[in-house]
């Protein structure tokens, strides 16, 4: 099946025994099908005038006059997904901005983000305050059709960073895990192809194998890792491998948001709906080319099994790996009989859902989250990928 992240099913493996007894638990969590409608009924943050999407027989109903008309069951659902997916957005936005962004203490961990790029400070903060605005605006929106919103705070289970230099940090609870990812780079090399594309079942190699095929951490675990008040250059070798693994796992984020909306914009049959996903699906393309530019600036380096090779090295660099390739290349798109393309890849619209809950999983994002967490995903992306354009 096509995942949305551009990850294979065969690729959602991990080398670790103790993390391959996690992951096990977790896939049996998100394949429970028990009880599914009335977990996920009892799941919703309760309103008095609002009635569950999954049990609607018809277009929900508009409240208020400035937004006449009902949407679709389908339109509420993928609503919903959309809505979960930029609340756990915004959790891992929050934290990368608590500890690198503009209002995070100059440390050796902001020093290293700035080596992908002087200004990686304030586009954190800034990719952080989008991610918020599409999560408030889509559950006021589907609240004012008279649909439950999407509400995550039940399963604020883990503890992030420990950093105690920054006060509150330490305990605050959260939704993402970002200190044992696993993270995906195949999108570097799928972006440069021509004549490949995963809507057509295609794979692509890792721009930095060793990152996808471990347990890293994107943020300072602790008060060393986050080196305060250090900004002297060169920072600390493992410092720079945290910031380079954050800069490649930013991009890994919003290519999944630029495919994810392309993809099931083609499922909503209301205008306006289709208004929304379109226009908050490009500002995550506008994430995605602004992260796909600056992870190219990573520095290489050697942090024991973590190795960051040299992409901006233009001899005798294979154009598969060229640093300077930020635009899409054109490639293969709908049939191999017309030409090539320049397009968001992939964009298929079975599965896509799944597909991204899949890729998230397997990026490490929900290490330590609870069964529960990933049946309520499930159900959410099944009622997603259930929804058919009505016209």
């Amino acid at each position: 099946m096509h995942l949305s992240w551009g990850m294979a099913e065969n690729k959602i493996e991990f080398i670790y025994a103790e993390e391959k007894k996690t992951m096990k638990q977790s896939e049996a969590a998100i394949r429970k099908h028990a009880n599914r409608r009335s977990f996920l009924k009892n799941s919703l943050a309760a309103s008095a005038a609002t009635v569950g999407v999954g049990m609607l027989s018809g277009g929900l109903t508009a409240l208020g006059a400035d937004h006449d008309g009902g949407i679709t069951e389908g339109d509420a659902a993928i609503l919903r997904f959309l809505a979960a997916a930029e609340i756990l957005e915004t959790d891992l936005w929050t934290q990368y901005n608590e500890l690198g962004g503009v209002g995070a203490p100059v440390s050796g961990y902001q020093t290293g983000l700035t080596q992908l790029d002087g200004d990686m400070p304030q586009y954190i903060a800034d990719n952080t305050d989008d991610e918020m605005s599409h999560e408030l605006f889509i559950n006021a929106y589907l609240k004012s059709k008279g649909a439950k919103p999407v509400d995550l705070d039940q399963f604020r289970n883990l503890l992030g960073s420990q950093v105690t230099d920054i006060p509150g940090i330490a305990s605050k609870k959260r939704l993402t895990n970002l200190m044992e990812l696993t993270v995906d780079t195949s999108w570097w090399t799928r972006y440069r192809s021509t004549t490949q594309n995963p809507d057509f079942g295609d794979t692509f190699p890792n721009a930095v194998p060793t990152l996808a095929g471990g347990m890293f951490t994107a943020i300072p675990r602790n008060n060393a890792e986050l080196e305060i008040g250090s900004a002297v250059t060169p920072v600390d070798t493992h410092v720079q491998a945290i910031a380079n693994t954050a800069g490649f796992h930013f991009a890994f984020i919003e290519q999944g948001g630029t495919s994810l909306y392309a993809s099931i914009a083609q499922r909503v049959s209301n205008v306006e709906v289709l208004r929304i996903v379109l226009s908050i699906g490009g500002t995550e393309i506008m994430h995605f080319q602004t992260w796909h530019d600056k992870a190219g600036n990573a520095k290489p380096l050697t942090d024991g099994a973590l190795v960051f090779p040299d992409l901006t090295n233009d001899i005798p660099q294979p154009e598969s790996l060229q640093s300077n390739l930020i635009m899409p290349e054109p490639t293969v798109f709908l049939s191999k009989k017309f030409p090539v393309c320049s397009i968001i890849r992939p964009t298929a619209t079975r599965g896509v859902a799944m597909g991204a809950v899949k890729a998230l999983t397997a990026d490490g994002l929900f290490r330590g989250q609870t069964p529960d967490f990933f049946e309520f995903l499930r159900d959410l992306a099944e009622e997603a990928d259930e929804a058919r354009r009505e016209v």
